[in-house]
């Protein structure tokens, strides 16, 4: 029996696990003194991957819309760095699919490699806009994501 209590270390997925890509410029300020885009700059393009997609499909209405996603859960592992100037692509797909919550997986690439530098997943509880309590998923919403489970 192992005493070891460690969580085993997580390993990059392949481009083949996603169900879409969503490309995203680096820009020169993500970059950090270290000469790769600094951490926290990945959970931006994770955030703008999802919402983008789902505001293309036409399943979410940031500006007008009765329901929101609020992020209750964030994680990242990094396996390789990513730079100015390079094109990001961010694959998406959906783990796991509640009555108000999503669990998003995104991926994030270099042109051409086919292991992600990066993979992470946030978790969002859709709510309505005024009361901020939790609500079922809009019947446009959620069929969009079923396409990414």
């Amino acid at each position: 029996m192992s005493t070891d209590s460690r969580p085993s270390r997580a390993e990059p997925q392949p481009r083949s696990a996603y169900r879409v890509f969503r490309p995203i410029g680096t820009r020169w300020a993500d970059n950090d003194v270290y000469g790769h885009v600094n951490n926290v700059v990945y959970y931006s393009w994770f955030d703008t991957a999802v919402n983008a997609y789902l505001i293309e499909q036409g399943a979410l209405d940031i500006h007008a819309g009765a329901v929101i996603g609020l992020v209750i859960e964030t994680q990242c592992n990094y396996f390789a760095p990513l730079a100015f100037p390079q094109t990001v692509e961010a694959g998406l797909r959906v783990a796991h699919l509640g009555n108000s919550s999503v669990r998003y997986e995104v991926g994030l690439f270099a042109p051409g490699h086919q292991a992600a530098a990066a993979c992470g997943h946030f978790v969002h509880v859709y709510v309505d806009r005024e009361t901020r309590r939790p609500v079922s998923l809009p019947a446009p919403l959620k069929s969009t994501l079923e396409t990414l489970l």
